[in-house]
């Protein structure tokens, strides 16, 4: 399992952690609509670039990217954006002072804490954890240098923010293509064709998927998987072209 957390740099109260079955960006979505459920927005993390986080060095910006002049977001790193929370890379475990700390305590508080719950799955972990964390804090946190809060209240549309995005352009067959699905757009607010217009794919965590094109839903339902050829002496002349492997008609 891997454990996710955070920790308040200005008072060293963990403000929420949970274990995983592995560490992945759907994680961190968890980890911090938690966290801005419990506390609020924070004005920036600062993380050690994960590739959850920020492309990789190797990842360069899409031509599109490029072209528009926008920079180039991994799926978390978006939301960040969205959410106006700064985005900060540590160079160095020593820079990441109270987290780093955090994580030894936890390897050796926390590990005997499980084992003396005899937790075996990941939901006794995660139930041994949270009776766990409010002894913690009332040991290890401080009172901030500075009264109130620097959380800031969260945005009425913030759950259109988690969720996995994705750009597509609408097919001639005003069919929007992502991995293997296939979604035909319906007529919506009277346009009936959506064909050659850029939409947005957003994926929920319980793998639903809506489009939207310029902030407006679009109504669209699975469409039906395409017909096979029916043999006809008329079209053998492009038969071969449409059985090889490397003809594409209408790629992603």
């Amino acid at each position: 399992m891997a454990l996710l957390g955070a920790i308040d740099d200005a008072t060293g109260k963990v403000i929420y952690a949970f274990f995983r079955e592995q560490e992945d960006s759907e994680g961190y979505f968890y980890l911090l609509r938690n966290i801005i459920t419990a506390s609020g927005l924070p004005h920036a993390l600062y993380h050690d670039g994960h590739s959850i986080f920020e492309p990789t060095d190797s990842e360069g910006a899409s031509i599109e990217e490029q072209l528009e002049g926008k920079k180039h977001h991994t799926q978390f790193g978006r939301l960040l954006d969205e959410l106006g929370i700064t985005s900060i890379r540590s160079r160095s475990p020593q820079a990441r002072g109270r987290v780093e700390r955090l994580w030894g305590t936890f390897q050796d508080r926390l590990v005997s804490e499980l084992r003396l719950a005899g937790a075996s799955t990941i939901e006794e972990a995660n139930k041994a954890l949270r009776a766990y964390l409010p002894n913690h804090n009332r040991k290890f946190a401080v009172l901030a240098q500075q009264p109130g809060s620097a959380f800031r209240s969260v945005p009425v549309n913030a759950n259109d923010h988690f969720c996995f995005k994705y750009h597509r352009t609408v097919g001639l067959d005003n069919v929007v293509r992502i991995g293997p699905h296939r979604l035909q757009v319906l007529p919506t607010n009277g346009k009936r064709s959506f064909a050659r217009n850029r939409v947005e794919v957003r994926q929920a965590f319980d793998g639903s998927l809506s489009v939207f094109c310029q902030e407006r839903k679009l109504e669209v339902t699975s469409a039906v998987c395409e017909a096979d050829i029916p043999h006809d002496e008329s079209l053998e002349n492009i038969l071969p072209l449409a059985q090889n492997p490397e003809y594409m008609p209408n790629p992603l």
